[in-house]
């Protein structure tokens, strides 16, 4: 079996479980003083074998992002699909980002804190998921402009970022307090925020 066709079986479990030891790796340890052995060792498999998945480390690392993004985007597009109300639609994003991040404390410090120090993956930004994550936000508030319900004035894009931003910023803080809560108890407040600053 080639690397190239390796590298394709994302749902394999030893390519799951790299991906798994990496998170729990640069989350501990940071990404920068981390290195792909510290990931086979975490993964029980030879150094080698990382490489048959990966290409690097900074692949592993933007790995670790896409692969979440494209599970919380198929995810979040089936709950969306249930709901017809722009209101209740953002709420639910805040509340299905909010929780999944605060289910997995390693994943939201590689996505807050490690993500960001890495050059390759700021140069690969808008390429990303998030890129399709965006636009899954700006969809719901143009929807919202249409039938009236949030202003028109509203720049789509800006709104978007806001949301984004605010959602982001809870993780953050989440992350850094030495307070121990639920992130998904941020849901409430942060949604009545936005969604007040943007309904007619």
């Amino acid at each position: 079996m080639n690397t190239h066709s390796v590298r394709r079986q994302k749902h394999s479990e030893k390519y799951q479980a790299i991906l798994r030891a990496a998170i729990k790796v640069f989350a501990g340890r940071g990404f920068f003083q981390s290195t792909v052995a510290d990931v086979a060792e975490a993964a029980g498999v030879a150094d080698g074998t990382v490489y048959l998945y990966f290409k690097s480390k900074d692949d592993l690392l933007i790995s670790i992002f896409n692969e979440t993004m494209e599970e919380v985007i198929a995810k979040s597009r089936v709950e969306l699909q249930k709901l017809d109300d722009p209101v209740e639609r953002l709420g639910k994003l805040a509340s299905l980002h909010l929780s999944w991040l605060g289910r997995d404390r390693q994943l939201a410090v590689v996505f807050q804190v490690e993500l960001r120090q890495s050059t390759k993956f700021m140069e690969e930004f808008s390429t990303t998921r998030l890129a399709e994550y965006f636009e899954m936000i700006r969809e719901i508030i143009v929807d919202g402009q249409k039938r009236g319900i949030f202003r028109q004035e509203i720049h789509p894009k800006v709104a978007t970022k806001v949301f984004f931003g605010a959602l982001d910023e809870m993780v953050t803080n989440w992350i850094l307090s030495r307070r121990r809560y639920s992130l998904e108890s941020m849901v409430q407040p942060v949604t009545d925020i936005l969604i007040k600053g943007i309904e007619k």
